[in-house]
């Protein structure tokens, strides 16, 4: 549900305001309906969407696989992907193409290093970004939480960056909380967390550090109930948000009444007599 705290509060990147900070994947729901149940349920700021992973137009027999009708039938804009490349040529071309298909110059840029862990390429990430954001895109990169790197990406013209928590599809949480808050304090372009949340505690817990929003997929799509779990990370999200916006209490070493003492106590003088 859309909150007055979110209206006057939007998620603003390169420059267009999402009235929500959570963006939801589309791949590895239960069937399309569960997909379409969801969605409206979150209410995200965008799905993202793979061309590597769906047939963007009917297939040989003329009979479209009903994906894209039902993304444009949710009315939520699309942030196309390269997921699956292993080099910046073909997250060019991957883009170039997605572009097309969807009239869009958004990419979530995903520029794979390693098969196993999906760690992004760190070493060529910042070229394909550069390359991407000369040719015209809104490039939304997945990325390590290495400092360095983001500070390279934002450095080339990312105007926001995605540093996962784990990796894709773990569901283990920030694994490295001290990066990621460094990460925070060190970098003004938003932030959103990208890959490895399970629970809607780890969403609300790195928006509470000041992230911007969160990316998700699996840790809805696999849940038992994606509808309702789609849910439970909305509302996590824009608590943690509001969290953060309230601002928390400073930590105590020790522990300190909530209860002001005024006074001695009526039965003390009582069982005195």
């Amino acid at each position: 549900m859309t909150t007055t705290a979110s209206i006057h509060d939007p998620l603003v990147l390169y420059g267009q305001t999402f009235q929500s900070r959570l963006l939801l994947g589309t791949a590895r729901y239960p069937s399309p309906d569960v997909l379409e149940a969801a969605v409206r349920r979150a209410r995200p700021a965008m799905l993202t969407a793979s061309l590597r992973r769906q047939t963007a137009t009917p297939n040989a027999s003329g009979n479209d696989n009903g994906f894209w009708e039902l993304l444009r039938r949710l009315d939520v804009p699309v942030l196309p992907n390269t997921a699956g490349c292993h080099s910046v040529q073909e997250v060019i071309a991957t883009a170039q193409m997605a572009r097309e298909l969807f009239d869009t110059p958004w990419i979530k840029l995903e520029l794979i290093g390693d098969d196993y862990t999906l760690q992004p390429d760190t070493l060529n990430l910042v070229d394909a970004a550069s390359q991407l954001i000369r040719d015209g895109f809104q490039v939304l990169p997945y990325c390590t939480e290495d400092l360095v790197l983001c500070q390279r990406l934002v450095d080339v013209g990312c105007q926001a960056v995605m540093p996962w928590a784990a990796p894709i599809g773990t569901g283990r949480g920030p694994v490295n909380p001290y990066a990621l808050q460094v990460l925070r304090e060190r970098l003004s372009v938003p932030l959103l967390v990208d890959a490895g949340l399970g629970l809607p505690s780890h969403a609300c817990q790195v928006m509470e550090w000041g992230y911007d929003g969160v990316l998700l997929n699996t840790a809805v799509a696999l849940a038992q109930d994606p509808i309702a779990m789609a849910g439970a990370f909305a509302d996590a999200v824009q608590a943690g948000r509001d969290a953060h916006r309230a601002g928390a209490m400073a930590a105590q070493e020790s522990a300190q009444p909530s209860t002001p003492v005024l006074g001695t106590p009526f039965w003390h003088h009582a069982s005195s007599q």
